[in-house]
C-alpha cells in the first residue's frame, strides 16, 4: 500500500499548521500550502514564509512547502498538480486557510476587508474543491478520498461585528453538505470541523476587534471553560482524513468546547 498523500491550505500557522504536523506524524506525505505574505486589505499579519518553513521542518522529510493564494484558482490547481506529480496522487485535501475582519457593523466594514474574508474563507474552499476533488476521484477504486474544510461555530451563531465571517463559514458548511451528496458512492467523502474559540492568531485578532485584552477573554463562553488548542482541532481533522471515518460524509463536526450548545 502506498503512503497516503494530503494537501493542506493555511499551513503556516494555527489549525492548518497543526494539521500538517499531525498528518505527517501519522505517515502522510503532505504538501503544505500557504500564501506566506501579508494582505494589504487586512490590518493584522498573515502567516509568513519563515513560519511555513518552520512547520515543514517540524513536520519532517515527507512534507513540502508550496506558495499559493487560495483566491487564485490557477495557483490552487498548480498545488494539486504538484502533489500528484510528487507523490503520484492525492488522497486528502484540507481547506484550513482563513482570515477574519470586522469589529464594526456590516455596513461599516471596509469593502476590501469584507471581500478578503469572503474570498479566502469561502471561495478559497470552493477553489480547492474544484481542483482537489477531481484529483481524489482520479485514484483507482476502491477509493477512500477525503475533502475536508474548517468551518466555525460562527456558521451557526450570529456574532456581532463579524457578519462576513459568519456568512463565509455558513457557506462552507452548506458547501460540505452539498459535496457529500454529490460525491455519493464514489468512495470520496466531504466533511468539515466547526471549531469554537481556538488559540490561534485569528482569535487574537478577534479579541482586538472586540477591544478585549486578549484571546483568553473568550474562554469563559465555552462550557469547557478554556480555549481549544489547534492540535485538538487537527486531531478531529486527522480522524476524518483516515479510514475510520468512511461512514461520514456531508457532516460538520463541532469541535468547540460546547460553544454551540
Amino acid at each position: 500500500m502506498t503512503t497516503r498523500t494530503a494537501l493542506v491550505t493555511g499551513a503556516s500557522r494555527g489549525i492548518g499548521a497543526a494539521t500538517v504536523v499531525l498528518l505527517a506524524k501519522q505517515g502522510y506525505s503532505v504538501l503544505a500550502v500557504d500564501v506566506a505574505a501579508d494582505d494589504p486589505a487586512l490590518p493584522y499579519p498573515m502567516g509568513s514564509g519563515a513560519e511555513l518553513s518552520a512547520v515543514v521542518e517540524q513536520a519532517g522529510e515527507h512534507v513540502e512547502a508550496f506558495i499559493a493564494d487560495v483566491r487564485d484558482p490557477a495557483a490552487i490547481a498548480a498545488a494539486v498538480a504538484e502533489a500528484e506529480r510528487r507523490w503520484g496522487g492525492l488522497d486528502v485535501a484540507v481547506a484550513a486557510a482563513g482570515v477574519i475582519a470586522g469589529g464594526v457593523p456590516l455596513w461599516e466594514v471596509p469593502p476590501e476587508q469584507e471581500q478578503a474574508v469572503l474570498e479566502i474563507n469561502l471561495n478559497g474552499v470552493v477553489n480547492l474543491a474544484r481542483a482537489a476533488v477531481p484529483a481524489l476521484l482520479r485514484r483507482p477504486e476502491p477509493r477512500s478520498g477525503r475533502f475536508l474544510a474548517v468551518a466555525s461555530a460562527a456558521a451557526t451563531r450570529g456574532l456581532p461585528m463579524l457578519a462576513a465571517y459568519c456568512a463565509a463559514k455558513a457557506g462552507v458548511a452548506g458547501l460540505i453538505r452539498a459535496l457529500g451528496a454529490e460525491l455519493g458512492r464514489t468512495g470520496v467523502t466531504a466533511n468539515a470541523v466547526s471549531p469554537g474559540s481556538t488559540d490561534t492568531p485569528i482569535l487574537a485578532e478577534s479579541a482586538r476587534l472586540y477591544d478585549l485584552p486578549g484571546a483568553e477573554s473568550f474562554a469563559a463562553q465555552q462550557p469547557l471553560g478554556r480555549l481549544l488548542d489547534a492540535g485538538e482541532v487537527a486531531a478531529a481533522l486527522a480522524f476524518l482524513a483516515g479510514p475510520d471515518s468512511g461512514a461520514m460524509t456531508g457532516a460538520v463536526v463541532p469541535v468547540d468546547g460546547g460553544l454551540a450548545l
